[in-house]
C-alpha cells in the first residue's frame, strides 16, 4: 500500500471518567466541523468535476508509467505475501540493476537455520553469476513491458464516467481530494496486440490523487473470459479479481502498498493455474543508489529479526 496519521487521544483518565454520552457529542461535533471545512472546498472540488472523466484516465496512465519503472530513488521496505502455500516476509530493496529480495520470516516465525542457510545460498548464487540474477529478474522486466503496454493503451481501450457523489473527501494523512472513476471497456475499440485482448473483459474502478494526477487505488474484475491467441496459448476466465494500492513514500515517489489477484488461468489448452495472493507492503525508506551485488550484501549483513 505509511499514510495513517491518527489525532492524538486524550489522556486515558478522561475515557475512564467521562460519561459515554460526552463521546457521542465529541464524535458529532467532530464530523460536522469536518463536514463545513470540506463543504469550503466546493468551488474547488466543482473545478475538478468539470475535467472529464477521460482525461484524468489519461493523466494518470502518463504519471503510472514513471511509477513501474524505477529511476532516480530506490527503496528498501518489507513485503509480506500471503498464497495458498504460507506466508513469507520479505526484506525487499530496488537496485539500478533490479529489485532484490530476502525472505526474513515464514507462517509467521523466524527463519529455521536451514532455511536462512538455503536462502544465503539463492542470494549468494545471484552474486557469483549475474546470468543467474538475470534469469531471475527476466519475468519482473517482461511484467513491466506488459504494465506499460496496458496502461498506455487503458485511456483508450475504455470508457470513463465519473462516480457521483464526489469528489471524496482524503483519505487520512492527505490533503488533496480524490476523484474517482468507473471504467468499462469500449465496444469500438479493436486490441492492436494479443496481451491488449486483456483490456476487453475487464471493468472497475478509479480512485485518483487530484493533486498529483496519480491512481491511488484500482479495483477491476474480469467479467468475461479473455483468450490469449485463441484461448491455445492462455484463458483468463472470469470471476477474477485485482485490487492495486499505492502510496507516495516521499520526493513524488509511488509504489504500490497493497496487492490482491484472484485469477484463474489455463495455460497451452492444459494447465490450470489459480493464482491468489495478497501482498502488503510497508516501512518504506530511501536508499543510495547501489548496484544488485551490493544491495544483496546489504540484506545479508542484516541479522533476521527474532520474536
Amino acid at each position: 500500500m505509511v499514510d495513517q496519521h491518527e489525532h492524538p487521544h486524550p489522556p486515558v483518565r478522561l475515557y475512564t471518567r467521562a460519561p459515554r454520552h460526552f463521546f457521542a457529542v465529541f464524535m458529532l461535533l467532530s464530523s460536522l466541523l469536518t463536514t463545513l471545512a470540506w463543504s469550503q472546498t466546493a468551488p474547488a472540488t466543482n473545478a475538478l468535476l468539470s475535467i472529464p472523466a477521460k482525461q484524468w484516465a489519461k493523466d494518470a496512465a502518463e504519471n503510472e508509467k514513471k511509477v513501474i519503472q524505477i529511476g532516480g530513488i530506490y527503496l528498501r521496505y518489507r513485503a509480506r505475501i500471503v498464497r495458498p502455500s504460507g506466508v513469507q516476509v520479505r526484506d525487499v530493496m530496488e537496485s539500478k540493476d533490479g529489485t532484490v529480495a530476502r525472505m526474513i520470516e515464514k507462517d509467521g516465525r523466524p527463519l529455521t537455520p536451514e532455511e536462512d542457510e538455503w536462502e544465503r545460498g539463492r542470494l549468494q548464487a545471484m552474486i557469483d553469476s549475474p546470468a543467474a540474477f538475470a534469469k531471475h529478474i527476466r519475468g519482473d522486466v517482461s511484467g513491466k513491458k506488459t504494465g506499460e503496454e496496458l496502461v498506455r493503451l487503458m485511456p483508450e481501450a475504455m470508457i470513463f464516467t465519473y462516480v457521483p457523489g464526489q469528489p471524496q473527501i482524503p483519505r487520512p494523512g492527505e490533503h488533496a481530494p480524490e476523484v474517482v472513476i468507473d471504467f468499462q471497456p469500449d465496444p469500438k475499440w479493436s486490441p492492436p496486440t494479443m496481451t491488449s485482448e486483456a483490456l476487453t473483459g475487464f471493468e472497475g474502478r478509479l480512485w485518483i490523487d487530484s493533486e498529483t494526477r496519480t491512481v491511488v487505488r484500482i479495483d477491476g474484475k474480469l467479467f468475461k473470459p479473455i483468450n490469449f491467441g485463441y484461448g491455445m496459448l492462455a484463458r483468463i476466465f472470469p470471476g477474477g479479481e485485482v485490487s492495486l494500492e499505492q502510496v507516495n513514500v516521499g520526493q513524488g515517489h509511488w509504489i504500490y502498498s497493497h496487492l490482491v489477484e484472484h485469477l484463474t488461468v489455463r495455460a497451452l489448452m492444459v494447465k490450470t493455474i489459480k493464482e491468489n495472493q495478497e501482498i502488503t507492503c510497508a516501512d518504506f525508506k530511501i536508499v543510495p543508489e547501489l548496484r544488485y551485488q551490493d544491495a544483496i550484501h546489504v540484506l545479508l549483513d542484516t541479522p533476521l529479526p527474532k520474536k
